[in-house]
């Protein structure tokens, strides 16, 4: 199945068995792919569901159900504050790749973007176009950004704040720290990470979100871009995890 093309298609869109297209589908399948009528594709929901379709006309037939296995075994949050410029762009379309679950973008004390609606849901279309062409099950969900103290207290489960100053432990070593055999990953089933902004967290949103139940941890020795931490993050993480 891996050469055919993957479209993320919403609930309300599925009959039995058809789906209807809304017209920009049915231009990217038709104009851009060149797919005719009786070519087939697969259909996700973004849920963790696949299908197998085929295109015919405006609509499409489901042929059958599909098992895929393509999620990490943990849900992964990943709380950013967000970047300057198009910064987010890239992670979000990277860290998809690499399986996170939710992206909980927030406003910190050195945060220069002023998000927007529009950005929200170009974040969200990235979201999704980078799920389908990594054959991902689940499309990530981005919120709504808020500010980081208000982030704080909306996520439990354990939780790693990423900075880059100061004596403390690898993230790679606090996922792999072994306690009565078994990594730390294998009881988890939320894990959620932080990483800064141009110039790092502040003393102070270190000092709350340690209060909150947030771990320090380091990503090594460099000093690395607000754009390079979280995709760094999610990469200890994916590996940790499929290893």
């Amino acid at each position: 199945m891996a050469q055919l093309q993957r479209i993320a298609i919403a609930s309300s869109q599925f009959h039995s068995q058809h789906i209807t297209l809304t017209a920009e589908q049915h231009h990217y399948l038709c104009r851009v792919l060149r797919l005719q009528s009786g070519d087939r594709f697969i259909a996700m929901d973004g849920m963790g569901k696949w299908w197998l379709a085929q295109l015919a006309d405006t609509q499409a037939n489901i042929l059958q159900s599909l098992t895929v296995e393509t999620e990490l075994p943990v849900a992964l949050t990943l709380v950013i504050a967000l970047p300057k410029g198009n910064g987010f762009d890239e992670v979000v379309r990277c860290c998809t790749e690499l399986g996170v679950t939710c992206f909980a973008p927030v406003v910190s004390d050195r945060t220069l973007l002023n998000p927007s609606s529009q950005k929200l849901e170009r974040w969200r279309r990235i979201a999704k176009e980078a799920a389908e062409q990594s054959e991902r099950t689940t499309v990530p969900t981005v919120l709504e950004p808020v500010s980081f103290t208000s982030s704080l207290s909306s996520v439990n489960n354990q939780k790693y704040i990423c900075e880059a100053r100061g004596d403390y432990p690898h993230l790679l070593s606090c996922l792999q720290n072994q306690e009565d055999g078994e990594s730390n990953l294998s009881s988890q089933k939320t894990i959620v990470i932080a990483t800064g902004p141009e110039g790092g967290w502040t003393q102070t949103e270190i000092e709350s979100a340690i209060q909150a139940g947030f771990q320090p941890v380091s990503l090594g020795r460099r000093i690395l871009r607000a754009v390079t931490a979280p995709i760094v993050a999610l990469s200890l993480v994916a590996a940790a995890c499929e290893l």
